[in-house]
């Protein structure tokens, strides 16, 4: 299967100037059209000369958990965030790793910190809802603040006034 056009004009910039940081969006490319493998030998090529290019290591770490290698992908993660702490992408990715292992909690506090960046976020709002829903106790019914509704019930019929008494007119018995 030929490669699309984007990937052949990415890849000749990058063969033709090997210190070009062309190579970030031929992985991406590669990346978007399934070929992860190719994804990670891209960006592993250019982040050699370019160590700091954070975005390149986002690629990195998303088409390393394609190719289900979790931890590879993470410490890709945590390097950026290291560098930057509020890299949208990064604090995803990172929290669905820990959603993927089980780390229910430490996933909800990496989706949190994610909303609080992208607060519109329709996605990411759901996916914390369902996590918080998974994590955190239900917060009790009744309290010890207040009554239950059966108990307010209860104390309303105990004290509540007798129904008024309905008059019965001799006009009305006829």
């Amino acid at each position: 299967m030929p490669d699309n056009p984007r990937i052949e004009d990415l890849r000749r910039r990058v063969q033709t100037d090997p210190a070009s940081i062309a190579f970030a969006q031929l992985a991406e490319e590669h990346r978007r059209a399934g070929q992860f493998q190719e994804a990670v030998d891209v960006c592993r090529a250019g982040l050699g000369i370019h160590p700091g290019y954070l975005s390149a290591r986002v690629t990195l770490g998303r088409a390393l958990i394609e190719l289900d290698r979790p931890d590879d992908a993470q410490a890709e993660f945590e390097l950026v965030l290291a560098n930057a702490p509020e890299n949208l992408a990064a604090l995803r990715g990172v929290a669905e790793i820990l959603h993927r292992r089980g780390a229910l909690a430490e996933a909800l506090g990496r989706y949190r910190t994610a909303l609080a960046l992208a607060p519109n976020d329709p996605d990411l709002e759901q996916t914390v809802n369902e996590l918080a829903r998974a994590v955190e106790p239900p917060a009790p019914i009744g309290s010890s603040d207040g009554l239950t509704f059966e108990q307010m019930q209860h104390e309303f019929l105990q004290h509540a006034p007798p129904p008024p008494a309905v008059a019965v007119t001799s006009a009305a018995c006829t």
